[in-house]
C-alpha cells in the first residue's frame, strides 16, 4: 500500500460489542442429590468445593504433580497415529513426542506388548482412540508418560476368568516413575486393566472407567515400601476385585471414586472394593459404594483412614485404623461431594470428545511459533495451541502445511493474551512487516489481542505500513479479537488474484488509520467495533478499507451489524478506496457495509479514488446504516433490497462447500 501522512497513536479503550465471555456453568448435582436420603451416609467433616464443569485440566495433578511433575512428551512434536507399526514406533522412540491415536488401532499378534518410552503422550483424538487386543507396557526405568483419552479393550482369554494363561493388561508398569492415566476406559482385558508394579513412584490415575473385569487394578508386588499413588474420579462398574488393591504403597490417596454394580458371584473373600495390604497407608475421602462387598479393608499392618463416603446397600468389611497421612501435605486437590460423586464420575470419566491435543505455550513449548512447529504437517484433526495470559513479542507464522489449528488465548479477556511485534515494512516488505501471518486453511483464533506497534510518528521511512495480521488461508476465522494497527493493521488476502479464500470476523476489535482493513479475501466482519484513529488531520485522517476484489468474485469485504466509532473531526474519514495491487485491473474492489452505526468522521462522500482508478468503477455500497455519519448523499451507493437479500453472510461465506461458521456460535 503507498504511504500516507504521519499519525501518533493515541491511548484508548478497546471498547467490546458484547456482554464479554460466559462463565463456566456450575452443574447443580449436589442439590438433587441429598446425602440424608442415600442409604449408610458418613458425612464428611471437611469444607465441600463445587461441582464444576471444567473437567479438562491439561496438568497433572496429585503425587504426578510432585517432584519435577509430569508432561509427558512436551516440547516434542506432535504426530498422529492410525496404524499398529505407527504407534510402536514413535511410542518407544527416544525423543519425546505427543502421539494422537486417531480411531482403532487393533494389535497383533493377540495379547502384543505396545512398548512406551520415556517422555511420551498417548492420547485419544476426541475420544475416537482405541488399542484393541494390545498392552501399553512401561519398561523398568521409564518416566515422565502421560497415558489419556483412550479406550483398550478386549485382550480376554476365553474360559479364563482369573487371568492365569496370559499377562494381557491393559496398562502394565514396572519400576517407573512420574506417570498420569487419566480419562481412560479400560475394559474385558486377559489380566488386570492397570497393573501398576514394582516400586513404581509419583503415579496419579483420575477419571478412567474401569469395567467388565475380574482384577481392575492391582497396586505392589514388593516388599518395599515406595509408590506415591493418587486414585480419584475413577468409575468401578462390572469388576470384582482390586478396585484397587494397594500393596506395600507408602502413600495411596483414593477419593471421589464411583464403585457400583459389583461382580456377584458368591465370593466371600476375593468380591471386594479397595484394599490396604502390608504396610500401605490408605487415606480415601468421598467415594460412593453402591452395593459393594467389603467396600474398603486393610490388613492389620497397614493403615487406613476414611472419612465422607457414602455407602449404599453394602455388605462386609469397612476397616478404619492407623493415622495414615495427611494427602494436603504433599498437595492440594479438589474435594466434590459424596453424593454428587455417581452423576458426575458417569457424566466426566472414560474417553471425551473435547479432549484431543492442545498445546500450551509457554507450558510445554516456550513460544507460540514453537508450538505451531510441533504441529503435524497435513494435519487433519483440529489442534489447539492454548496460549496463556502475557504478552508475547515475537512473530507468528501458520504455514500452508499445517492446517487445522485453533490458536486460542486463555485468559478472561482478550487483552490479557498479546502477540505483538514492530516491524514496518520498510523493513521486510509489506508481508515481512507482519506479526502474524496465517496463509494455513481451517484456523481459528479466538480470545487474543494481535498487535503491531511500530510507531511511524517517532521515525521517517519509506515504506510505514505495519501489519498486525495477513492471512491467505481459505476458511479462517477470528473470534473475539482484537487487531491493533495504525497503517494496513489486518489484511485477508488469497494466495493468488483468482483463488478465493473466506475470513469471518466476529464479535472483535480492529482499529486503525490508513487502509487498514484491506485485501482481496471475501471477508465478513460481524457485530464487531472499528475504530477509525485520527491523525491529527481536520480534512483526511484516513481510509477504512482498500479491497483488491478479484473482478470474477462478486464477494469482498461485507462489514455488517457492527459500530464505526471514532474522536476524530467530522467529516475527515474516508470508508474505503479500490487498491489495484502493482496497478492490476481485474482488482475491482468490492465492498458493503450494512446494518451498522457510522460516526461523525465519516465524509458524505466516503469513497475516493486510488492510483489512478476511479472509486466509482468499483463495487462499494451501502445498506441500511445509521448513526451521524451515515446520511445519505449522491455520492453514497445504497444498495437495493432486492441486492440485499443476496448479500448475505451466508452469500459471502458459503462457497461451494457450504462453509457457515457463524451457524456453530
Amino acid at each position: 500500500m503507498t504511504q500516507h501522512l504521519h499519525s501518533k497513536r493515541l491511548p484508548r479503550p478497546v471498547p467490546r460489542p458484547g456482554t464479554g465471555k460466559v462463565l463456566a456453568a456450575v452443574i447443580g448435582l449436589v442439590a438433587a442429590l441429598s446425602l440424608g436420603a442415600i442409604g449408610q451416609a458418613r458425612a464428611a467433616n471437611t469444607v465441600q468445593a463445587p461441582v464444576s464443569a471444567d473437567r479438562f485440566s491439561d496438568r497433572a495433578h496429585g503425587f504426578a504433580s510432585l517432584a519435577g511433575g509430569t508432561t509427558g512428551g512436551a516440547g516434542g512434536k506432535v504426530v498422529t497415529v492410525t496404524d499398529q507399526a505407527s504407534l510402536m514406533k514413535y511410542a518407544a522412540a527416544e525423543e519425546p513426542y505427543i502421539i494422537r491415536v486417531l480411531g482403532s488401532i487393533a494389535v497383533e499378534p493377540f495379547g502384543s506388548d505396545v512398548v512406551v518410552g520415556s517422555d511420551k503422550t498417548i492420547i485419544g483424538v476426541g475420544g475416537s482412540g482405541e488399542i484393541v487386543h494390545g498392552e501399553l507396557h512401561l519398561n523398568p526405568g521409564t518416566h515422565n508418560v502421560i497415558i489419556r483419552n483412550l479406550t483398550i479393550r478386549d485382550s480376554y482369554v476365553e474360559g479364563d476368568w482369573d487371568g492365569k494363561t496370559q499377562d494381557f493388561d491393559a496398562i502394565q508398569l514396572d519400576t517407573v516413575d512420574h506417570v498420569w492415566i487419566d480419562h481412560n476406559r479400560l475394559t474385558h482385558m486377559g489380566d488386570g486393566l492397570i497393573d501398576l508394579r514394582k516400586d513404581s513412584q509419583y503415579i496419579t490415575v483420575s477419571y478412567n472407567q474401569f469395567s467388565n473385569h475380574n482384577k481392575a487394578f492391582g497396586i505392589g508386588w514388593t516388599t518395599n515400601v515406595k509408590t506415591q499413588v493418587t486414585i480419584d474420579h475413577n468409575w468401578f462398574t462390572g469388576t470384582k476385585q482390586r478396585n484397587p488393591s494397594a500393596d506395600n504403597c507408602a502413600y495411596a490417596h483414593l477419593y471421589n471414586n464411583y464403585l457400583s454394580n459389583q461382580v456377584a458371584d458368591g465370593d466371600p473373600v476375593w468380591t471386594y472394593g479397595n484394599w490396604s495390604r502390608g504396610h500401605t497407608k490408605m487415606v480415601i475421602e468421598n467415594s460412593y459404594y453402591d452395593g459393594i462387598q467389603h467396600p474398603y479393608q486393610a490388613d492389620a499392618t497397614a493403615e487406613l483412614v476414611q472419612r465422607g463416603s457414602i455407602l449404599k446397600d453394602t455388605t462386609g468389611r469397612t476397616d478404619e485404623w492407623g493415622a495414615a497421612f495427611d494427602p494436603r501435605e504433599f498437595y492440594d486437590y479438589r474435594l466434590d461431594p459424596a453424593a454428587a460423586v455417581p452423576a458426575l464420575v458417569k457424566r466426566f470419566s472414560g474417553p471425551q470428545r473435547r479432549i484431543g491435543i492442545t498445546l500450551h505455550v509457554p507450558g510445554e513449548y516456550p513460544t507460540v511459533q514453537a508450538a505451531v512447529d510441533a504441529v503435524p504437517d497435513g494435519n487433519a484433526v483440529p489442534v489447539t495451541i492454548a496460549v496463556a495470559p502475557g504478552t508475547y513479542r515475537a512473530k507468528v507464522y501458520i504455514p500452508a502445511t499445517k492446517p487445522n489449528v485453533v490458536l486460542e488465548g486463555t485468559g478472561r479477556d482478550r487483552s490479557d493474551t498479546v502477540i505483538v511485534y514492530d516491524t514496518p515494512a520498510a523493513y521486510g516488505g509489506s508481508t515481512g512487516s507482519a506479526t502474524v501471518r496465517i496463509a494455513a486453511n481451517d484456523v481459528t483464533a479466538r480470545n487474543l489481542t494481535f498487535s503491531n506497534d511500530f510507531d511511524e510518528a517517532a521515525v521517517e521511512l519509506n515504506g510505514e505500513q505495519a501489519l498486525a495480521m495477513k492471512t491467505t488461508g481459505d476458511r479462517i476465522v477470528f473470534e473475539d479479537t482484537a487487531f491493533l494497527g495504525n497503517q494496513d493493521t489486518l489484511m485477508t488476502d488469497s494466495p493468488k488474484l483468482d483463488a478465493t479464500s473466506r475470513g469471518y470476523i466476529h464479535d472483535s476489535y480492529i482499529e486503525g488509520d490508513v487502509d487498514f482493513v484491506y485485501g482481496r479475501a471475501t471477508t465478513v466482519i460481524e457485530r464487531s467495533v472499528i475504530r477509525l484513529l485520527s491523525r491529527g488531520s481536520t480534512t483526511n485522517n484516513g481510509y477504512m478499507t482498500a479491497a483488491s476484489t478479484w473482478t470474477g468474485n462478486p464477494y469482498g469485504f461485507l462489514i455488517t451489524r457492527s459500530k464505526v466509532v471514532s474522536d476524530a473531526p467530522e467529516q475527515s474519514f474516508h470508508l474505503g478506496r479500490p487498491w489495484h495491487p502493482g496497478g492490476e485491473p481485474a482488482a475491482v474492489a468490492q465492498v458493503l457495509i450494512r446494518d451498522t452505526e457510522l460516526p461523525a468522521a465519516v465524509k458524505s462522500s466516503p469513497w475516493t479514488d486510488m492510483s489512478g482508478f476511479s472509486w466509482k468503477d468499483a463495487r462499494f455500497a451501502e445498506y441500511r446504516n445509521f448513526g451521524p455519519g451515515a446520511a445519505v448523499t449522491a455520492d453514497r451507493p445504497q444498495m437495493s433490497d432486492a441486492d440485499a437479500w443476496t448479500h448475505t453472510v451466508a452469500d459471502y461465506l458459503s462457497g461451494d462447500d457450504n462453509w457457515a461458521p457463524y451457524a456453530r456460535r
